[in-house]
């Protein structure tokens, strides 16, 4: 059986995974500066589901293995990464 030829990075893709990645993170800090920082934070998670859609998750723990998830949202982002709507509602609990 023949091997599949590699596949080649589109340049047109790079810049857009980028570009994502990018406001991935700006949700991500947008959901910390409202919410807070809670104890022990292990890492905040941002899922794009659909357009400017994301799930966020917000992990805390001391260590990989005692990590839960403390607060998840589902939020709607502006272009720059604004939160814009949330569900449920983000406070400022920290």
């Amino acid at each position: 059986m023949a091997n599949p030829a590699p596949v080649q990075p589109d340049e047109e893709v790079t810049p857009k995974k980028a570009k994502a990645e990018q406001l991935a993170a700006a949700v991500c800090v947008s959901v910390i500066s409202n919410l807070g920082r809670p104890r022990n934070l292990f890492k905040v998670a941002a899922i794009r589901l659909w357009e400017n859609r994301y799930r966020v998750n917000v992990q805390t723990g001391s260590d990989a293995v005692s990590i839960q998830i403390a607060h998840s949202f589902f939020v709607s982002a502006d272009d720059k990464g604004n939160i814009v709507e949330s569900i449920p509602p983000i406070s400022k609990l920290y």
